[in-house]
């Protein structure tokens, strides 16, 4: 049936005359525009080939932008303000800069310091921002824009929200009658009740007669009013995975911080106060054993202990009082912990002595301790007085922080010292936002945990011999063990109180590790916070952003044991010396707590008593900037006596050492064990270093290394690797010229500089990575230095560009690799892109501000803004400067140098373009990988090198020389070559490289002749088409090509780009191209089509020449839509989505909002509607989706296989015929293709992809101007014309909006994934691809790159989306996206009108236009099928009514579907909720009805058709409104009566007519509404409805059909198989009144054999209705091709049951049309499934296997019920349905209708007596029935089918006793036998039937005996005789039978009826047929034996005598009673069962 609805718009074409069709036909053979579109001559040059473009530059000159109109002048050349160059201002972090002020620096120093201070030089793009590249348009985008859209209305969500509004009836009218017998309502009451209602507002004008064209311009406006601006902001964002071009501006250069914590010590307490306590903390990696910060020093003493120390301290600095820091911690991990030490001023003991008093003494006991106390305040007052200056260590103890993290719950908690009294972090962990720098297995993230405060109460006290850090991590490692060793020593209990928490964005009041205020800084007073320097635990790779020097000292051990006399209690004194002048101590030594800012000198802490101590001491240095070689550290070693002794000095010194800092020029630093000199050290020692033994000095330990010191630098100056050292040396040498130098041994002159240069240049590679990365700005600078500005010397110029170019080819990749996790998606090197963006300058020329501006934050340097260079540097590059010249011999320094100098400088971008065209193989590969870095390079060179020499206003031709444009096609072709060479090889270099080279071309549009760049484009894209050929996987060159070619797109100018202005000339070479033949007469205009459109829609040589841009990105996709394209669904999502990204971006771009602009980029895409309308064939057909409704207008060609011939359309094979071509045996031509396999073959699209074309393609035509879309219409051929129309229809069947419902029901992401799912589901169903094609698409869909896994960053392998498909949605955000999709619906379907519209205007003239109006009509009235907005629905109905008043004869001469159709749409939108949407319906449906009357001065058929429509809508709407409709019953009503101008006919009358008549209808299925949730009775009602429309057949079948599609909806598939049935057999009926055809069925009669109930059908006679009277019987299913549909739907439906003997006889009537059809396709498909349903008959012959039903009676008593009252019916339920089941199902549904307590199950199955019932109750009897054959019929039921198909019989039993009871014993056990028969034979069109004829057996207690025994038997007989033998089943009859029973066994049965010869002679009979039972059973008994013997084994042979032992008893018990014998046998037989009043139907007996 649905096959026969697609019916293709070329169908409509049935008076074509055979001239046409042959003109058609042959010139459709002679070469078919749409064969194949890749060698299609039609477009002048095939697709594959790329066009070659104009001369961008020679097209502008020749129109200027003046001779545009006003708005379009800006498209026609890139705006002046362009480019610019800024000069932005380096952020600084700190109030100061902090760089080294007024001393003389050296080279290396100044470089530095000037390139941490310039400003960043940006090149800007004005209007980059615009292009999709920069402002992607992503959902949150798009959300921002839906903003304020209005809500549109829609039925289906009102629908929901009235539900409980009028229509809900009180219960009074909620009476479940039966329909069967209750009247139709009555005409005067609902004549009554409508004249009554009120009518909805009237359309003003509707009865006026105006001119069609005014209606047109009126409705037109109305349509253009308030419309959306964009389409497609509406649709959902372009596929972010697909966003190749996406860029973001790299973010500035910063310093590197890690995660960030805050530590604030709050307070510090010990159970005694008696002397100052001074802290110090640091964080430790245990894993990596490495201290990770340095220290912070903090001082939580109260004032009266800081007083103590009054005689040491100065005035202490407040940056000394901080007591907050913050940590940066890189590489979070769960091994670190932050380590708190404990130091005291110094005193005589050891420390076990000092701390013995903090752990003794508590402070309850305060006053019991009075004494010691004041005793040890006195001694600690006399120490600090004395050594006030020392301290020692105290104690420690270490927070472990990932417990801080992970549990960071509790606010307030206490730890232990070791924080490990909790279960091990592993199991508590968290899982935190994965840190990417951290490794995976212990990741751990430290930023947003919640702050917690500790307060840590135990410590340990330090130990002498274990002060050092390798003890530290042991005790740290212990620390985690649960057995820690540390919880058995006794701890030093005191209250230390810290907040730790992450650090916020930007604190207030904080230092840097050198002290400078960090913005913001409120005020200079405020205690700040120190930001603690971070030591990461690996390497970090980050470029140096800020001045910075740091020097770390780190004492490790001293060892003077071997030292003579009194040195024990030892301290190092610390100095940075400048010479060796004591009074030259540099205060460059940071102060701790408490005390100034810098210091002179400072001391280790003191270990009492002993010769080789341990230290853990930090000392931090300032580097001076300048440094020399006398600068070195002096170590002064001091015994320091602990007792005041008189004479002994407080300190003496007893050693001395020292380091020097540099050592040719470098800096020292690193492990030193330095010897100690016991003399003081003699005069000039600093220039040697202390290995050297010096004559007549004493050197402790005979000069060997006894101190362990480590220096530590953190430095932006000083690289710390040699060769950088080396290079940066040599580079300030050649900069300076100061020869001779020495470096390290050897000494520079002028004569070496340059090999050593050269060779120090190829050394950077060995450089180390992380210092080489964070002085990669500095290299990179000087190497571009080298390049542009060759060092010259001894006047001569060295050209190191190749030296220099290779290693920055190899400084690059070292970067890139050391930063490989931080690239981002395009493999491009964050910090390198940085450099290029912000750092890069050209050398020597500074962007000046012009002379005496004040500076400003961002400098600006636009065209017009002078440079501060002469003019005279760019002077031509010189490749080689005569070394004979005698003037440049000259000395350097002489004003001829700087000549020589300007000769030497070069041009950078001429540079990079030339040593990469002539780079060695092992260089260009170094650059391949990163060839982003050089392109990038060189474009902002040429910028700048624009910008600076105000070169902007050049012509583009002009700026840069051949040469070098020669070396870039060069490397252009290069590099293309090496993309298509390595695809195969390593994809992910290809993309990056095509991305790469892509981006270049793109940028290089903004600087360059842009004719030329197009070349080159055109270039790389023939040679990927030339390699495409012979490539071994297409499909990922395919991919890079277009990529390449979005990524050009994405050109903020992509627009003016492509000439949009320029109108498109014919091509050049007039070929007679088959295009311009073929379309001589186009459908429409008689005068050949105007080329000029056509090539505008066409991808036509002209066009791809213009527009060259658009031309490239439409190729691609009509390429990737080919059906025969590679890769075909990744590369349609690809195209599509390029297509759909720009223009989105096209609709939110301020430049193009105004309409006429908008217009002229339209025509960029126009042959999208070309290239749209030829893949229509694979489209996802989204009418199809919903299943119920069918394709209206399909393809115009004749592809509808085998059922197009049947309705007067001309077949495709006699159209050939007719034109006189050839044709081939079985070849299927098409009217509107040449081949006709393309039509379907190929990929089809996925749904997703299809709906963002279609989106596309409603972009076009709502944006491209009308006039132009009508004269290209006017071109079209008929096919072409379909198609487009079929486009249309596929527009508004996929952005039909889903109802707020659906919102809810679905989320967007498995929206997307379902339909595509379902179409493949449904392909893999139709088998229309095979499994192997699947594999095969499959595998190629997951990546054209073969296996995805060695692919790291290609997004679309992710296989999440991004945020936006989030499956749990908030309610407003459903919200907004139902209220989008109600918008975008709206603006599809006006769009979808527009076009309409134009297309009715192009075809009013034509000769074809029926067939061309009637397609649009469909699509109208799909448009008004679907759901829609009402604002839709006002311009929709208004176009409707306009279309029918022109074309009257569309409908009413026509096919009668359409009107039938369009009656149906319009009745439903009269029941509408929306007064809007009834007011325009009821305006339609009653212009229609005037419209008909007008034509015929009657309009039988509107009125045939809405009364047919209204059924049909009342039948299978669910929330259909009567009442609405109604009220637009009565606005019709209104019109007629307000109709001036039909006053005099009789067409007022009809009308009100009609609506009497509908409205009695509605009334009729008012009572369907209530029982919408009772199926049997919704059934019954229909049925009822159904049997009224007895006479008015078209009514009766559209019934029949809602009947079936309801038990369909149920799963009653034999029902819905019945309801089919009856309708074919009506069907049949009227074929047979019109004409007596063999073939047919005659009448119903021919269906007997399925039914007995089809013979209803026939009821109609001749005199009822005469079958050709206007409008009756006119329905598609009368006709032969209907009867078809209805048979095949019935045999489907009857396969689904599992009624297969059925399918059979459906056949039976069918293969006789087929056969007089000849139709053997169809006969082969026949008997394809008959030969299925008798396999299957065959395999389920026991019938176990399908169950058909089970039957229950089921009767309705009390008033409550209405008609039911009373009455009985036999229920059928779905097969082994228990009674439980159906009586919880009645049960629970009639206590919804009626309330609790009203229903009541009758359990048992005896006859009610009313009387008993309480009349306020409803009670429901329900009883198991089977049903009941008689013993003749049994001999022809013979199958399981037979026995279950026709049953109207149907049988209960219900025992019973005389004293009321069920059941009792033997002699009074009664049985009723109840026997029902129904009014018609089950199944039948409805489930439950009514119960017509009762009959009750009783059987006496022996007559139940009889049964009993005899079933007994029965169950004997069948286990012994069956095949195969069951021996368990056998054992248990026979166990049951003559095993002992207790009671009512066999024998107990024999004693009560056969012990006493009956008194009465009547019961002899029974008597005898007892006995005759027993025997018959004892035979039984003993065959049944018989046969166990023989099976069973050994195990058992002693059960079987026990089973024979038992047999022989009752045997001899059974023996007396069987062997009485009667006195007579009685004649008269009582009363039987057989009765003659009932009999089942049998097929047989009809």
């Amino acid at each position: 049936m649905a096959a026969a609805e697609r019916r293709a718009f070329a169908h409509k074409i049935n008076r074509t005359v055979a001239a046409e069709v042959r003109k058609q036909v042959s010139r459709e053979r002679s070469g078919s525009p749409h064969s194949s579109r890749r060698c299609s001559s039609s477009l002048g040059v095939p697709l594959t080939e790329v066009v070659e473009p104009l001369d961008f530059e020679d097209v502008l000159q020749s129109r200027p932008p003046e001779a545009e109109p006003g708005p379009l002048r800006d498209l026609v050349e890139f705006p002046a303000d362009d480019l610019e160059l800024l000069l932005q201002p380096r952020e600084c972090r700190t109030t100061e800069p902090g760089i080294p002020e007024d001393e003389k620096l050296d080279a290396q120093v100044r470089a530095a310091v000037e390139m941490y201070v310039e400003d960043w030089v940006i090149i800007h793009r004005r209007y980059q921002y615009l292009s999709t590249a920069y402002s992607p348009i992503t959902a949150e985008t798009q959300r921002e824009r839906q903003k304020g859209l209005p809500r549109q209305v829609f039925e289906q969500d009102t629908s929901g929200d009235e539900r409980s509004g009028p229509e809900d009836l009180d219960d009074s009218r909620r009476g479940s009658g039966s329909p069967e017998d209750t009247p139709r309502s009555s005409g005067a009451s609902s004549i009554f009740d409508l004249r009554n209602l009120t009518a909805d507002s009237l359309l003003p004008s509707l009865l006026e007669r105006v001119a069609p064209e005014d209606v047109d311009r009126r409705n037109e406006a109305l349509r253009r009013q308030h419309r959306p601006p964009a389409l497609l902001t509406l649709y959902l964002a372009p596929d972010e995975d697909e966003a190749v071009e996406r860029c973001s501006c790299p973010e500035p250069p910063r310093e590197h911080f890690g995660q960030r914590i805050l530590v604030k010590c709050l307070s510090l307490k010990f159970e005694i106060e008696i002397e100052p306590i001074f802290g110090i903390l640091a964080l430790y990696d245990v894993r990596e054993k490495k201290k990770i910060s340095e220290n912070f020093y903090f001082d939580l003493n109260s004032d009266s202990m800081k007083g103590l120390l009054r005689a040491h301290g100065t005035h202490p600095a407040i940056s000394t009082l901080a007591r907050s820091a913050i940590f940066s911690v890189t590489y979070p991990s769960p091994d670190i912990f932050l380590v708190i030490k404990l130091e005291k001023v110094l005193q005589q003991g050891d420390i076990s002595e000092c701390c013995e008093p903090y752990m003794v003494m508590k402070e309850v006991d305060a006053a019991k301790n009075k004494e010691k106390l004041e005793k040890l305040r006195l001694a600690a007052e006399q120490f600090c007085t004395r050594l006030g200056r020392y301290r020692m260590p105290f104690a420690w103890t270490a927070v472990h922080l990932a417990n801080i993290v992970s549990s960071a719950g509790q606010l307030d908690r206490d730890l232990d010292s070791e924080g490990e009294r909790r279960p091990a972090w592993t199991d508590r962990r968290r899982r935190g936002p994965q840190d990417r720098s951290s490794s995976g297995d212990d990741a751990c993230s430290f930023s947003g945990f919640r702050p917690a405060t500790l307060t840590v109460t135990n410590f340990f006290k330090q130990e002498a011999e274990r002060l050092s850090d390798e003890d530290l991590f042991k005790f740290l490692a212990d620390m985690r063990r649960p057995s820690s060793l540390l919880r058995r020593l006794r701890p030093v209990t005191a209250q230390l109180k810290i907040d730790i928490s992450p650090a916020p964005e930007n604190p207030h009041f904080c230092l840097s590790p050198e002290l400078l205020h960090i913005k913001p800084y409120p005020d200079p007073r405020g205690r700040p916070t120190k930001e603690i320097l971070e030591f990461p635990a690996r390497e970090v790779y980050s470029p140096h952003t800020s001045y910075r020097n740091l020097l770390y000292v780190y004492p490790h051990s001293l060892n003077f044991s071997s030292r003579q006399g009194s040195v024990r209690n030892l301290t190092v004194r610390v100095q940075y010396m400048t010479g060796e002048d004591p009074s030259q101590a540099l205060p460059v030594i940071f102060g701790k707590s408490s005390c100034s800012d810098f210091a002179r000198e400072a001391f280790t802490p003191v270990v009492y008593h002993n010769k080789s101590p341990e230290f853990y001491e930090e000392f931090k240095l300032r580097l001076p900037a300048c440094m020399t070689g006398n600068h070195h550290l002096l170590f002064t070693f001091y015994h320091v006596s602990c007792q005041p002794r008189p004479g002994t000095a407080l300190e003496t010194p007893v050693g001395f050492t020292w380091i020097p800092l540099l050592q040719h020029g470098r800096l020292r630093t690193g492990p030193f064990c330095l010897p100690v000199s016991v003399d003081p050290l003699p005069p000039s020692y600093s220039v040697l270093t202390p290995d050297v033994a010096l004559p007549g000095m004493r050197w402790v330990d005979g000069h060997k290394g006894v101190f362990s010191v480590e220096l530590t630098a953190v430095s932006s100056v000083h690289p710390q690797d040699p060769h950088l050292d080396k290079f940066f040396t040599l580079v300030h040498v050649l900069e300076e010229g100061a020869f001779p130098f020495r470096l390290k041994d050897a000494v520079l002159s002028e004569g070496n500089v340059e090999q050593e240069l050269r060779a120090s240049l190829a050394a950077l590679r060995l450089a180390s990575p992380e210092p080489l990365v964070a002085f990669s700005h500095h290299v990179l600078d000087k190497l571009v230095h080298l390049v542009v500005r060759p060092p010259i010397i001894s006047g001569q110029i060295v050209n190191l560009g190749r030296g220099a170019f290779e290693a920055m080819a190899h400084v690059v990749s070292l970067v890139h690799r050391s930063l490989e996790a931080a690239q981002d998606a395009r493999g491009h090197c964050p910090q390198l892109a940085a450099y290029i963006h912000y750092a890069f300058r050209l050398p020597g020329t500074e962007p000046s501000l012009p002379s005496g501006a004040p500076p400003v934050t961002v400098q600006a340097a636009t065209l017009a803004r002078g440079s501060g260079r002469p003019a005279s540097l760019y002077l031509a590059r010189s490749k080689s400067i005569s070394s004979s010249n005698p003037d440049l011999a000259v000395a350097p320094g002489s004003v001829d140098d700087e000549v020589s100098r300007i000769l030497a400088s070069k041009l950078l971008h001429e540079e990079l373009a030339l040593q990469w065209v002539v780079s060695s193989s092992a260089v260009r590969e170094a650059i391949l990988q990163h060839a982003w870095f050089f392109f990038q390079l060189m474009v902002k060179s040429m910028a700048l090198h624009l910008l600076l020499g105000q070169r902007l206003d050049t012509p583009r031709k002009l700026r840069f020389p051949g040469r070098f444009l020669d070396d870039i096609t060069a490397l252009v072709g290069s590099v293309g070559l090496e993309i298509i060479t390595r695809v195969h090889k390593d994809v992910e270099l290809a993309e990056r490289l095509n991305a790469s080279l892509a981006f270049f071309l793109s940028d290089l549009l903004s600087l360059v002749d842009r004719g030329f760049i197009f070349n080159l484009v055109r270039g790389h894209c023939k040679q990927v088409a030339t390699r495409l050929q012979s490539s071994p996987n297409p499909a990922a060159l395919l991919t890079l090509r277009m990529e390449f070619t979005r990524i050009l797109c994405s050109h903020e100018h992509y627009v003016t780009l492509n000439l949009p202005c320029c109108p498109l000339s014919p091509p050049a070479s007039p070929s007679p191209s088959v295009s311009s033949t073929t379309s001589q007469s186009s459908t429409f205009s008689s005068q050949a089509p105007d080329p000029k459109v056509t090539s505008m829609f066409e991808l036509s040589g002209p066009f791809r020449q213009q527009h060259f841009l658009a031309g490239l990105l439409l190729t691609e996709l009509a390429l990737a839509l080919e059906p025969e394209a590679e890769g075909a669904s990744l590369l349609h999502k690809k195209a599509i989505s390029a297509v759909h990204s720009l223009l989105c971006s096209h609709d939110t771009d301020p430049r193009y909002a105004e309409a006429t602009v908008k217009a002229r980029v339209a025509e960029l895409y126009l042959p999208l509607l070309s290239i749209a309308r030829d893949t229509l064939p694979r489209l996802h057909d989204f009418a199809e989706v919903p299943g119920q409704r069918s394709r209206l207008a399909s393809m115009l060609d004749s592809d509808t296989e085998g059922e197009g011939d049947i309705s007067g359309t001309i077949n495709p094979s006699v159209a050939m015929a007719i034109a006189g071509g050839p044709l081939a045996p079985g070849s299927r031509a098409s009217i509107s293709q040449g081949p006709p396999t393309a039509s379907r073959a190929g990929c089809a699209l996925s749904a997703e992809s299809s709906r963002t074309l279609l989106a596309c393609v409603l972009w076009v035509l709502k944006n491209a101007e009308p006039a132009l879309l009508q004269r290209w219409a006017t071109d079209l051929m008929l096919p072409q014309l379909g198609r487009l129309l079929d486009l249309l229809y596929l527009c508004l069947a996929a952005f039909e909006y889903k109802g707020k419902k659906a919102f809810e029901r679905i989320n967007s992401l498995t929206f997307k994934k379902s339909l595509d799912m379902k179409a493949r589901l449904e392909e893999a169903i139709l088998g229309t691809i095979g499994a192997r094609q699947e594999m095969v698409r499959r595998s190629r869909e997951r990546s054209p790159f073969g296996n995805p896994e060695n692919v790291r960053w290609r997004k679309s392998i992710t296989h999440w989306k991004q945020t936006s498909d989030r499956v749990d949605k908030t309610k407003d955000e459903m919200e907004h996206e139902a209220l989008v999709e109600g918008n975008l619906a709206t603006e599809a379907s006006l769009v979808v009108l527009d076009t309409l519209e134009i297309i009715v205007q192009t075809v009013m003239l034509s000769e074809a236009r029926e067939s061309v109006l009637g397609a649009v009509l469909k699509v109208v009235l799909y448009s008004l099928g679907s759901a829609q907005s009402a604002l839709f629905l006002q311009h929709g109905l208004a176009t409707q009514r306009a279309l029918v008043s022109k074309f009257p004869e569309l409908l009413f001469e026509e096919d009668t579907e359409l009107c039938a159709d369009l009656c149906l749409r319009l009745l439903r939108h009269c029941g509408s909720r929306i007064s809007t949407i009834r007011t325009h319906a009821s305006a339609s449906l009653y212009l229609l009805m005037r419209q008909n009357f007008e034509i015929g001065h009657n309009f039988a058929r509107v009125k045939m058709q809405v009364t047919m429509s209204l059924s049909s809508l009342v039948g299978t709407t669910q929330n259909f409104s009567e009442e609405h409709l109604r009220r637009s019953l009565k606005t019709i009503l209104t019109y007629a009566e307000e109709d001036v101008g039909l006053r005099d006919s009789t067409f007022a009358e009809q009308v009100q007519d009609l609506m009497f008549n509908l409205h009695m209808i509605l009334t009729d299925t008012v009572k369907m509404k209530e029982h919408q949730e009772d199926p049997e009775m919704l059934i019954d009602l229909m049925y009822r409805i159904a049997r009224g429309y007895q006479g008015s057949p078209d009514l009766r079948l559209t019934w029949l059909k809602s009947m079936a599609g309801k038990h369909a909806e149920l799963g009653n598939h034999a029902e819905a198989a019945q309801c089919m049935v009856h309708a074919a057999a009506l069907v049949a009926e009227y074929l047979a009144l019109l004409e007596d055809r063999r073939h047919l069925p005659v009448g119903c009669v021919s269906f007997q054999n399925i039914s007995s109930n089809v013979l209803e059908e026939s009821a109609i006679s001749d005199d009822i209705l005469s079958p050709d009277e206007e409008g009756f019987c006119s329905g598609k299913h009368f006709t032969e091709l209907g009867l078809v549909g209805l048979l095949e739907e019935a045999a489907a439906y009857f396969t689904m049951g599992g009624l297969y003997e059925a399918v059979n006889e459906v056949y039976k009537n069918l293969i006789p049309i087929l056969e007089a059809h000849r139709d053997y396709k169809r006969l082969a498909v026949v008997h394809g499934k008959l030969q299925e349903a008798f396999t299957k008959i065959m395999h389920q012959s026991s019938g176990w296997e399908r169950v058909f039903g089970t039957y229950f009676r089921v009767g309705f008593y009390g008033a409550r019920f209405g008609d039911l009252d009373e009455q009985e019916f036999v229920y059928k339920e779905p097969s082994i349905t228990k009674l439980a089941e159906i009586s919880h199902r009645l049960e629970e549904f009639y206590t919804e209708r009626f309330g609790d307590d009203v229903v009541e199950i009758i359990k048992d199955s005896n006859p009610v007596d009313k009387s008993k019932l309480d009349s306020q109750k409803a009670y429901i009897q329900i009883t198991y029935v089977e049903p009941y054959f008689d013993t003749y019929e049994l001999k022809d039921r013979v199958t399981y089918f037979d026995r279950n198909y026709g049953l109207r019989t149907f049988l209960f039993c219900t025992p019973f006793t005389p004293d009321g009871r069920a059941h009792g014993e033997l002699p009074e056990q009664h049985k009723r036998k109840t026997l029902l028969s129904t009014d018609h034979a089950f199944p039948y069109i409805k489930t439950r039937i009514r119960v017509c004829h009762r009959e009750e057996t009783v059987l006496t207690p022996v007559e139940v005996a009889i049964e009993d025994m005899q079933k007994k038997t029965r169950e004997l007989a069948f286990a012994t005789e069956q095949d195969p033998p069951d021996a368990k089943m056998l054992q248990m009859v026979l166990q049951g039978s003559v095993g002992p029973t207790v009671n009512q066994g066999p024998l107990e049965v024999a004693q009560v009826f056969l012990t006493e010869i009956p008194e009465d002679p009547k019961l002899f009979r029974h008597h005898n047929k007892l006995r005759l039972c027993f025997k018959d059973f004892c035979k039984k008994c003993e065959d049944a034996l018989r046969k166990n013997k023989a099976l069973i084994g050994q195990d058992q042979k002693e059960y079987h005598r026990e089973l024979e032992r038992h047999y022989s008893r009752l045997r001899e018990a059974l023996q007396p009673l069987l062997t009485q014998r009667l006195p007579q046998l009685l004649a008269p037989t009582p009363p039987g069962l057989r009765t003659s009043n009932r009999a089942s139907f049998r097929k047989a007996d009809l």
